[in-house]
């Protein structure tokens, strides 16, 4: 199910709001957005409210669908309290009732931010369309052409004053980010590195905390560290939340003991979990190398099931190559690990059969204390996009990809050199 193309903001207020499952998350308060010069505002995300009076951020990408009187989301809510950044507008809170002017045929009109309305283009991103005023009274050459009180729908590009006044420095750097918003991660990384101090700090306080957790995992570790200095300790907490688990985990390595504990005691348990575990786990071995988080279903589930959730957007190419069929429960570590399954034979079987008829029981799964070289024939010998790590009682602790080796046997400075040519 998919979400409608259009609505108004105001419909939304204290909406319900649902995971996969059917459970309910909480309801919805307001909706954020961000402006930019050149372009329509942009809809960034949802303020839920959860059990507790606590305010969350819930990005438009994990919306799937508002309609029925209720909002659907898909995977995990991140719990931490929202706090709204300088470069974000509150559209229930900050805008309605707010004075603008709006340019009509019979000249500009004073007029009243009653509502807004948003939409989703092709390429699945959400913004701001239209505004519903309520206009005030003005004449023109002696005529009345707008009543006091009249209410009108107009488009987003006639109406100024909506948007508050930015700096130049924050006005430069979403000049930047829209310069360079196709890039991939990795050379937007690069870009951000090689500017200069003042500059690439108010780029890092404009990138939205999924973006920028991207970005991070393609630097270095000196230049993690200090891009994550520029931050302040809840947004780096909320950063590395949003961050694949063994690049979070990776990245808190090179801190002092003192910040990395810092952080985590700012983040969520149910986040800091797995990196407090994969901590543990020397870096040159299986258990340092894997993610908590591969695709994990129970035998059960379907073909059609495996699937719909290979395909989320969320899920890397490498994860989404392979599924791991453990029973209940199914967040690492799991029940016991009963095999994995290739996409590409998912996608030859018929979508209503269970996926436990179809387990490649084959391949020897990894232990946590694996070595490097062990994970890497593995690998190479199976031409595996990922293999599971399990402990000594066959619960599965995640998966180590190709990328992560890659990662780890590649020297050092590879980042800086991707882009020479030899003729070795």
């Amino acid at each position: 199910m998919s979400a409608p193309s259009r609505f108004f903001v105001s419909r939304l207020a204290s909406l319900n709001v649902f995971d996969p499952l059917g459970d309910q998350v909480g309801r919805v308060r307001d909706v954020v957005v961000t402006f930019s010069p050149s372009r329509r505002p942009r809809v960034i995300g949802l303020v839920v409210e959860v059990p507790g009076r606590r305010r969350v951020f819930v990005p438009m990408t994990r919306v799937t669908s508002v309609e029925g009187g209720q909002v659907i989301t898909t995977g995990l809510v991140n719990m931490r309290r929202f706090e709204q950044r300088a470069t974000e507008t509150l559209v229930l809170a900050d805008l309605l009732e707010r004075p603008v002017t709006v340019r009509t045929d019979d000249g500009p009109v004073e007029a009243t931010v009653e509502d807004i309305g948003v939409e989703q283009s092709a390429n699945r991103n959400w913004s701001v369309t239209k505004v519903f005023v309520r206009g005030g009274r003005q004449t023109r050459r002696g005529l009345l052409v707008r009543r006091r009180g009249e209410t009108f729908t107009v488009p987003v590009e006639d109406v100024t004053g909506l948007s508050a006044s930015v700096s130049a420095a924050e006005h430069s750097a979403v000049k930047l980010l829209e310069s360079v918003e196709d890039l991939k991660a990795a050379d937007l990384a690069e870009v951000i590195v090689d500017l200069a101090p003042e500059r690439r700090q108010a780029v890092v306080a404009a990138l939205d905390n999924d973006r920028l957790a991207d970005i991070l995992q393609e630097l270095g570790d000196d230049d993690q560290a200090e891009m994550l200095g520029l931050l302040t300790q809840s947004r780096a907490a909320d950063v590395l939340e949003a961050m694949d688990p063994d690049d979070a985990a990776d990245l808190l390595s090179v801190l002092t003991p003192d910040r990395a504990e810092t952080l985590l005691q700012l983040m969520t348990p149910d986040d800091a979990e797995p990196l407090r575990r994969l901590l543990s786990y020397d870096e040159n071995t299986a258990g340092g190398l894997m993610t908590t988080e591969p695709v994990i279903l129970a035998p059960e589930d379907t073909v059609a099931e495996a699937l719909a959730v290979v395909r989320r957007e969320e899920i890397t190419a490498a994860l989404a190559a392979t599924v791991y069929v453990c029973r209940p429960p199914l967040e690492t570590p799991t029940g016991k690990y009963l095999g994995m399954i290739h996409i590409q034979r998912l996608l030859r079987e018929p979508p209503h059969e269970s996926i436990g008829r179809y387990l490649d029981k084959a391949i020897d799964p990894l232990r946590p204390d694996a070595p490097l070289g062990h994970v890497t024939r593995t690998l190479a010998t199976y031409n595996l996009m990922s293999a599971p790590v399990v402990d000594e009682g066959e619960h599965l602790l995640g998966a180590v990809t190709v990328d992560d080796v890659l990662d780890h046997i590649l020297p050092e400075d590879w980042r800086d050199e991707r882009h020479e040519v030899t003729d070795e």
